[in-house]
C-alpha cells in the first residue's frame, strides 16, 4: 500500500450565501472555474462545519479543528497566535491581542476598524508607542498585513480574562476592557490607560497629520482583542506521524502551525492580502513535499471579500484561485491526496463569519467519483459529511497513513 503525501487547500472564508446580484448564487457557484470543473471530476465532494453545525468559527478556532486539536480544550484567545506568527517572543505570564489599527473620531467612534485598510506608516507608528510602561507594566508591539498586529503586555499579576478594547463594529464607541475575574482588574485597567495613550500620540503622528491631508482615513488608535496567553500545543508530528510544513500568508494561521510545529515555508508573495502569489503559494507548496509528508496552504482573499461585503470581488478572486488550481495540477506529483475547502463561511450580504457549512473537495487517483461541482450547494449531494475534527482521519485514510482499528 502506498503511503501518499498531503496538501490540505484552505480558502479562508470561501462559503458564501446567496447572491440578488448574482442570480441569486452564491460567488462560487456563479464564477467560471474550469480548473476546479475538471479537478471534480476526479474527486469526492461534500460539506463541512468547521467546529459543528451552526457555530460562527473563528479563523483560528476553525484551523485548530481542522488539524485535529479540540478548540474548546487548546484555544485561549488568537493573540499569542497572532504574535508568535510575527516571531515576536513570548514569555511565561505575557498577555497577546491581536490589534486593528483603526480610525476613530473626537468621540472615540469608530469610523473604520481597518484605518482604509492602511498599507504603509505602521512601522513609524509603532515606533512611537513600543517600551511603553504603565505601572510596571511594558508593551510591546509587532506590525502584521496591513491594519493588523500584535501586542504583547508584560509585567506581573497579569490575567487573559478580560473584555474586547475592539467593538467590532464600524459606528460603536471604543469598549473599555472589562475584567471577568477579580484577579483580571489591573490588566483592564492598565491595558485602558495604554490604548487612550496610544490614541494621544498616533493622532499627532506625522504619519497621521499626513495622512489626514490627503483625505485618508488616520490610524489614530489601536483596537485590541483576542487576550491569552501561550496555549500548550501538542506537536503535530506526534499527532499524526507525519512531518508538516506550512505555506501561508496571514500571522494568525503561521502562529498556530510555530506552536503545533508545523514548518512556515515563507517566500516574499505570500501575504494575508488580496494580492498574494497564490501560483506560487501552490509552487511552495509542491517544493515542499519533497522533504514533508503534509503542507497546508491559505489563501486569504476571499475572507476580505467578504468582509469588505464585495461579491463582484470574491468573484474575481475565486477566478485566481481556479488559475493556481489549474497551476497545481499541472505540477503535483503522483500519490498526492489533494483536499480543498475553508475554514468558515463569511458572506457578503453579512460581512462577518456565519456558521454555514462549507464545500469540500478530495482529489486523489483512486477517489469516489461522485460527479458533483465545488459549490455551496452541489456539494449537499456529495459523499462526504464532515466535521473540522473529520478533516486529519479522512486525509490519513485517502492517504494510505491511517492505522487500523481492530484487528
Amino acid at each position: 500500500m502506498i503511503r501518499k503525501k498531503i496538501i490540505l487547500i484552505i480558502l479562508d472564508g470561501l462559503g458564501d450565501r446567496a447572491v440578488e446580484t448574482l442570480g441569486f448564487k452564491t460567488p462560487l457557484q456563479y464564477a467560471h472555474t474550469p480548473n476546479l470543473d475538471s479537478m471534480s471530476e476526479r474527486s469526492s465532494h461534500g460539506l463541512m462545519y468547521p467546529i459543528a453545525p451552526g457555530i460562527r468559527a473563528g479563523s483560528d478556532t476553525a484551523h485548530l479543528s481542522l488539524l485535529g486539536y479540540e478548540p474548546y480544550e487548546v484555544y485561549t484567545g488568537r493573540g499569542p497566535f497572532e504574535a508568535a506568527g510575527l516571531d515576536m517572543d513570548l514569555e511565561p505570564g505575557d498577555i497577546a491581542f491581536r490589534c486593528n489599527f483603526a480610525t476613530v473620531d473626537e468621540n472615540m467612534k469608530v469610523i473604520d476598524r481597518r484605518a482604509g485598510r492602511i498599507k504603509s506608516g505602521t512601522h513609524e507608528l509603532i515606533k512611537e508607542l513600543n517600551g511603553i510602561e504603565i505601572e510596571g507594566v511594558k508593551f510591546y508591539i509587532k506590525p502584521g498585513v496591513e491594519h493588523r498586529a500584535a501586542l504583547v503586555m508584560r509585567g506581573p499579576n497579569l490575567s487573559p480574562q478580560i473584555t474586547d478594547v475592539d467593538p467590532h463594529e464600524t459606528g460603536a464607541v471604543v469598549h473599555e476592557a472589562k475584567p471577568l475575574v477579580p484577579e483580571a482588574e489591573k490588566t483592564a485597567r492598565v491595558l485602558n490607560k495604554f490604548v487612550k495613550l496610544a490614541h494621544e500620540i498616533l493622532d499627532k503622528h506625522p504619519v497621521n497629520i499626513e495622512r489626514k491631508n490627503k483625505g485618508l482615513p488616520p490610524a489614530n488608535i489601536l483596537l485590541p482583542r483576542g487576550a491569552g496567553m501561550v496555549p500548550h500545543l501538542k506537536k503535530f508530528e506526534d499527532m499524526w506521524n507525519m512531518k508538516g510544513a506550512c505555506v501561508v500568508g496571514t500571522p494568525l494561521i503561521r502562529g498556530i502551525c510555530k506552536l503545533a510545529g508545523i514548518e512556515p515555508i515563507d517566500f516574499p508573495g505570500a501575504t494575508g492580502s488580496y494580492d498574494t502569489d497564490m501560483r506560487g503559494k501552490m509552487t511552495k507548496a509542491v517544493e515542499a513535499l519533497e522533504t514533508h509528508d503534509f503542507v497546508l496552504v491559505n489563501i486569504k482573499a476571499p475572507d476580505l471579500a467578504g468582509h469588505d461585503m464585495k461579491p463582484v470581488k470574491k468573484v474575481e478572486v475565486i477566478k485566481r484561485i481556479d488559475d493556481a488550481i489549474g497551476h497545481l495540477v499541472d505540477i503535483l506529483p503522483e500519490n498526492t491526496v489533494v483536499m480543498i475547502t475553508a475554514d468558515h463561511s463569511t458572506p457578503c450580504s453579512v460581512g462577518d463569519h456565519t456558521g454555514d457549512p462549507v464545500p469540500v473537495l478530495l482529489y486523489s487517483t483512486d477517489a469516489r467519483r461522485d460527479g458533483v461541482r465545488f459549490d455551496e450547494v452541489s456539494c449537499a449531494k456529495g459523499t462526504l459529511h464532515l466535521c473540522g475534527k473529520d478533516v486529519m482521519p479522512v486525509l490519513l485514510n485517502a492517504a494510505n497513513r491511517a492505522e487500523k482499528f481492530g484487528a
